[in-house]
């Protein structure tokens, strides 16, 4: 059952995976592509976590845990720059 549910999971976040993408790339505007970039690397740790469930390993949760914070800075960063044109003051 648990591998049911990981597969499921999977499939969810591959097909919400690519579309993040075709909004990524085919966005109306540069706010909407720095949103779909950040969806894009929250569930790239949503498949790192499910994947390290279904591995029964701990060192993809570290992995998820870089991401995420990656991520969170350069979102961070994006929309300073997109507010400001400047992102070191």
């Amino acid at each position: 059952m648990l591998n049911l549910a990981l597969a499921l999971g999977a499939a969810m976040l591959g097909i919400a995976v690519v579309l993040n993408v075709w909004v990524l790339f085919r966005g109306p505007d540069l706010p909407d592509r720095i949103l779909a970039l950040d969806t894009l690397y929250i569930n790239a740790i949503a498949l790192l976590v499910l994947y390290g469930i279904a591995r029964a390993t701990t060192s993809f949760f570290e992995a998820a845990l870089l991401i995420a914070m990656l991520g969170f800075v350069s979102t961070v960063a994006l929309c300073k720059y997109l507010l400001r044109g400047d992102i070191i003051e």
